[in-house]
């Protein structure tokens, strides 16, 4: 079985990629490898918050590694909050502070399509490689539901009725920006075994 190390220091994200990956990979936190401290982020796109988050990892470690990067794009906003989503109300916010920040924003618009961006950046024996998931949707008025993370109450994918905090984990994981890069690498990870 393969081995990843997981370029991430959140629990919830990790959690995620490990229902997704059920028994096919083995995939480990930051945490259980003893690495500590912060992953800097300090690229001006998604893609190279990604590739930054896996090299620093893998320079440090030697282990085969990957890192993902997510951003929220709205459509109204200019795809804001876009590489800054996670920090989007400011440094030392939460996420109950970005979801609000993005609900002020798009107070009165009328145009509320979004999408959702997910770039993985994977380093395997050596080599690099990138995978990209993405979801189109719709910024709903109000937060919804409890499950998930970030802006998941009020992102709701097209063709849905439930916003991604208001799905069971196994359905959002199987329609989500992140489970989709995530099932591009399993299969290239499954030939390349």
């Amino acid at each position: 079985m393969v081995s990843l190390v997981f370029a991430t220091n959140n629990q919830h994200k990790l959690r995620e990629i490990r229902e997704i990956a059920g028994n096919t990979i083995n995939v480990t936190g930051l945490n259980e490898i003893g690495f500590e401290g912060d992953i800097p982020e300090t690229a001006d796109t998604i893609e190279g918050n990604a590739r930054q988050k896996a090299r620093y990892i893998f320079e440090r470690t030697g282990k085969d590694c990957f890192a993902d990067d997510t951003g929220l794009e709205i459509a109204a906003l200019d795809g804001r909050p876009g590489v800054y989503s996670a920090r989007y109300a400011g440094e030392g916010c939460n996420f109950e502070d970005n979801v609000r920040k993005v609900l002020e924003e798009m107070q009165g618009n009328t145009d509320r399509t979004a999408a959702f961006r997910c770039i993985i950046c994977l380093i395997y024996k050596g080599n690099e490689y990138i995978f990209e998931g993405r979801v189109n949707g719709e910024i709903t008025i109000d937060p919804s539901g409890t499950e998930g993370f970030g802006y998941d109450p009020v992102f709701r994918p097209e063709n849905n009725a439930q916003t991604f905090a208001e799905m069971p984990p196994y359905l959002k994981n199987g329609l989500s920006h992140r489970g989709r890069a995530v099932q591009k690498m399993f299969r290239l990870l499954n030939q390349l075994m």
